[in-house]
């Protein structure tokens, strides 16, 4: 990745959900010493969660106890990153509770008791892996929508080929042409071609679609 890695945290917000002992005011101190507003959020009701858009609004990182119920809404299937970076607190070491912190995009674990000499370098595994895995998947998304659109971009050209009677190479160099000149991405204007001949099966025939129609 060419993205540079965040190493100053100052000015940033932490949420700490906790419970009071595991040297969590440890935590908050160090948190603070770095440069970080810090703010301790309330432990939800058991069988609820904290509503993520809140989290978003509220936090840019944020200290889940794993000794509690889970915090934030977890579905193990879904590709979605968590609103915000998330930092487990880890007492008890037992599978299910490590499991669980994952579940929930934890992508670092801190020890408890908080010792004041590892929070710095949990924060910055935690927060730049969240940033890569949020920009790995943009890309992934980014990449799985070009291929989607591509049919529509072969569609246009087999189309040109037909109605000017030329091959693919040429229709690609008139459908590159005229994307620019609409100052349109290849696969938007594709897409706009496509959805201009369809709607002139409805209108009368003197109708043209945009600027392919004239040669």
């Amino acid at each position: 990745m060419s993205r540079n890695l965040l190493q100053n945290f100052r000015g940033a917000r932490a949420l700490i959900v906790a419970s009071g002992d595991g040297g969590i005011d440890t935590l908050e101190s160090v948190l603070g010493k770095l440069g970080l507003t810090v703010a301790r959020g309330a432990v939800p009701e058991p069988g609820r969660q904290l509503d993520p858009a809140v989290v978003r609004e509220a936090a840019d990182v944020l200290f889940i106890d794993g000794d509690l119920d889970t915090v934030l809404p977890c579905d193990p299937a879904a590709s979605r990153p968590p609103p915000v970076p998330v930092i487990g607190l880890v007492g008890i070491e037992a599978p299910g509770r490590l499991k669980a912190l994952m579940n929930q995009g934890a992508t670092a674990f801190l020890r408890k008791p908080v010792y004041a000499g590892a929070v710095y370098t949990t924060l910055f595994l935690g927060v730049n892996q969240y940033l890569q895995r949020k920009e790995m998947a943009a890309e992934l998304s980014a990449q799985q929508d070009r291929r989607r659109r591509r049919r529509a971009v072969i569609k246009t050209i087999v189309l040109l080929m037909e109605e000017h009677h030329v091959d693919d190479d040429e229709a690609y160099v008139m459908l590159r042409r005229d994307s620019m000149r609409m100052r349109q991405s290849l696969e938007d204007y594709c897409e706009d071609y496509i959805s201009c001949r369809s709607k002139l099966t409805e209108s009368p025939p003197d109708a043209e679609p945009r600027a392919l129609a004239r040669r």
